[in-house]
């Protein structure tokens, strides 16, 4: 992926109500941050914002964080946010640090076309690999639930077998989402693009129901 430069990204970020600023500070506190007891759903990788922010509008009764680790895309997304929503953030920071900011709050993740890593030696940085896996543990509130979209055929296989091998039960597999015509899905940039060119979208949904983890 190709990163485009916004030279006023600071400025931006520092002018949002919507960034969140040494997030780690409000660890297990997160629904004082929002005001409410609403499920608090998570994207990790939010781009540029559409799924995320599309989320808020329609679901005012959910909180939404949007997490990314790049600050000239947060500076993108963080322009498209209009006023007045109340149940959306936005986090700038990597993934890996994704259980020293939330502790048993967490009650669904989105992985929207992650990175897949595609060397076999890169694999553990995928994110539904047991190394996230193990951090997504601390985060979950209850039931753990994990929904992924992707383009690569490859990276889909690797997380159904990782998930299942970690104690998650696949619910929802799609081999092309867009045949099934769901009218609530929501798209993001990539998915768009995607789409247009004709190519499939994987999708599945997972969960796991472990009172021990």
């Amino acid at each position: 992926m190709r990163l485009r430069n916004v030279k006023n990204k600071q400025e931006i970020m520092d002018a949002s109500n919507y960034l969140i600023i040494n997030p780690e500070k409000y660890k297990g506190t997160w629904n004082k941050v929002f005001k409410n007891n609403n499920p608090i759903y998570i994207e990790i990788g939010t781009g540029k914002g559409n799924f995320i922010i599309e989320n808020s509008l329609r679901y005012k009764n959910i909180n939404f964080i949007g997490i990314e680790k790049y600050d000239s895309i947060v500076s993108r997304c963080l322009l498209k946010i209009p006023e007045g929503i109340e149940n959306l953030k936005i986090i700038r920071m990597n993934a890996l640090s994704v259980d020293e900011v939330f502790d048993h709050e967490i009650d669904l993740i989105y992985l929207n076309f992650s990175d897949p890593w595609p060397k076999k030696r890169w694999h553990k940085r995928r994110l539904t690999s047991e190394v996230f896996l193990k951090k997504y543990d601390n985060i979950f509130k209850n039931v753990k639930k994990i929904v992924q979209k992707t383009d690569n055929q490859e990276l889909f296989e690797y997380s159904i077998e990782s998930l299942s091998s970690y104690g998650y039960t696949i619910s929802s597999v799609s081999l092309d989402l867009h045949k099934l015509k769901e009218n609530d899905n929501i798209m993001t940039e990539y998915e768009e693009k995607f789409t247009k060119k004709g190519l499939p979208i994987y999708r599945l949904i997972a969960s796991k129901d472990d009172v021990k983890s």
